[in-house]
């Protein structure tokens, strides 16, 4: 349930939104009709055309860029590594206004990071959330090598530690298990978010999925 007041909170930030965006964010986004699982499907079979090097490359022309003036509807959101090896646009085979990224080192949340999600799933009408781990992460590989982690370095370690402590004892590689789980309690961590994403999952609005990225191949496989 959301907290006394939310409803009045979520009107008041649409208001704001609107005003922000000169109205672009329309109450009928086109995003809003794309199902989880049809978003997934699509991530999939780009996934897929990526792999096998028969990319489409699809909304990248004058057009589409003119029909994004007036705002935008992605599809899915894709929370991935900042690597640079990990793009979600190229490995999904997706363009202009088709996904909503976020990027950060060691694909983790914090406030910042769940406020754009609750963004695009609550004003761009977005229902899938792909957190997107990949091999030989160099965030994951410090947390689980440990050390003294420098500057603002430590913040990242720190929220893949639990992650490397549910992994500690697992038999084969110990940086993509970690990478695995990790993935996994962060996309936990979104569907448990309060007051917000919760709510929406609950109401089974809203999916979110971990998947994995193998460098070499090119190959997403869905963890859940």
């Amino acid at each position: 349930m959301a907290f006394p007041g939310y409803r009045l909170l979520r009107n008041w930030r649409l208001w704001l939104v609107l005003a922000l965006s000169g109205g672009a964010v329309s109450a009928q986004a086109p995003g809003a009709g794309v199902s989880a699982d049809d978003a997934l499907s699509r991530l999939m079979a780009g996934n897929e055309r990526y792999v096998r090097s028969k990319q489409q490359h699809p909304d990248e022309s004058s057009t589409r860029r003119k029909e994004l003036e007036t705002g935008q509807h992605p599809f899915a959101v894709i929370l991935g590594c900042a690597d640079s090896r990990v793009s979600p646009e190229l490995l999904f085979d997706q363009g202009l206004g088709d996904l909503f990224v976020i990027r950060v080192a060691g694909n983790i949340v914090d406030d910042a990071v769940l406020g754009s999600i609750e963004y695009a799933v609550e004003h761009l009408g977005t229902k899938l959330i792909v957190v997107l781990g990949h091999e030989k992460c160099g965030a994951v590989s410090a947390a689980v090598e440990g050390g003294e982690a420098l500057g603002h370095l430590k913040a990242l370690v720190a929220a893949i530690q639990p992650s490397v402590a549910a992994t500690a004892g697992s038999p084969g590689d110990k940086i993509h298990n970690c990478v695995i789980a990790n993935a996994r309690r962060v996309a936990q961590q979104i569907r448990e978010s309060q007051p917000m994403l919760k709510e929406y999952v609950d109401r089974k609005s809203l999916k979110v999925v971990a998947a994995d990225y193998a460098l070499d191949s090119g190959k997403v496989t869905l963890l859940n």
